[in-house]
């Protein structure tokens, strides 16, 4: 299904564009600028940061949970418009649940033709990106990865409690660079694309629906009985998480 984007001009995000480019793809009509807006869902029960603590959702598994805590970066926005032509936008996306004003990502330099579109992104960072140290505001958040299983930093941070109707225990869902051995590491971003068509006729937003359930769903039944804390150092879950990010992300409803 298309998503339309007829919003009123937000002429405060425009900014300039490669001329070539413009006139490549829409000659003699002025580019648009857009916002990246963040949801967040457990299947369909919408999660904000008044759900940290209150609300008890329910995995595949069975177990019930909560949220305490809930951080995750994603990087390498990227717009494909259908004559192939790719608009990079710099920067990265650091959300903290508990902060609503992190929920949207407008990049500094943005600034794009009207035209149809597909959308990318990096969960996390990449190869050339993910450098120990290279980002001041992320060190601050103490989002660093350790060394000893790979350094650069995190690409998720998720905890609670589960089993919180019988016998509540913590887990630490936290995912980054997977050590396959002493001193040996694997890259371990994923590379999200969704495929449903984007048509920007305006400056406006572009919302991107996060479902966190599925985390624990698919394709790896996640059995948090085995699999709570200490699971940073472990390769198999590491891989785990990379599979199963791959269905977390969606295209939402672009409002205005």
């Amino acid at each position: 299904m298309k998503h339309i984007l007829t919003i009123t001009c937000i002429a405060v995000l425009l900014l300039s564009c490669s001329t070539d480019q413009d006139d490549n793809l829409d000659p003699g009509k002025a580019p648009v600028a857009i916002t990246f807006q963040f949801t967040h869902n457990w299947d369909d029960v919408l999660v904000t940061n008044s759900s940290i603590n209150n609300s008890i959702f329910t995995n595949a598994h069975g177990e019930t949970m909560t949220i305490t805590r809930l951080r995750y970066l994603i990087s390498g926005f990227q717009l494909i418009h259908e004559n192939g032509t790719t608009y990079n936008f710099d920067g990265y996306k650091f959300t903290d649940l508990s902060t609503p004003e992190s929920y949207n990502f407008t990049p500094q330099s943005n600034s794009i033709p009207k035209g149809r579109y597909t959308l990318k992104f990096i969960w996390g960072f990449n190869a050339d990106t993910n450098l120990d140290g290279a980002y001041p505001e992320l060190n601050s958040a103490s989002w660093n990865w350790p060394a000893m299983l790979g350094g650069g930093y995190h690409f998720l941070q998720m905890d609670g409690m589960y089993n919180v109707n019988t016998m509540a225990k913590p887990y630490n869902f936290h995912n980054g660079t997977a050590r396959v051995s002493a001193g040996v590491f694997e890259q371990n971003f994923a590379e999200i694309t969704l495929n449903t068509p984007i048509t920007i006729t305006n400056s406006g937003l572009i919302s991107v629906n996060m479902n966190l359930a599925e985390f624990f769903k698919n394709p790896n039944t996640w059995n948090l009985n085995n699999l709570d804390t200490n699971l940073m150092p472990n390769y198999q879950a590491q891989k785990m998480m990379q599979a199963n990010v791959q269905s977390v992300f969606s295209l939402g409803t672009n409002t205005p």
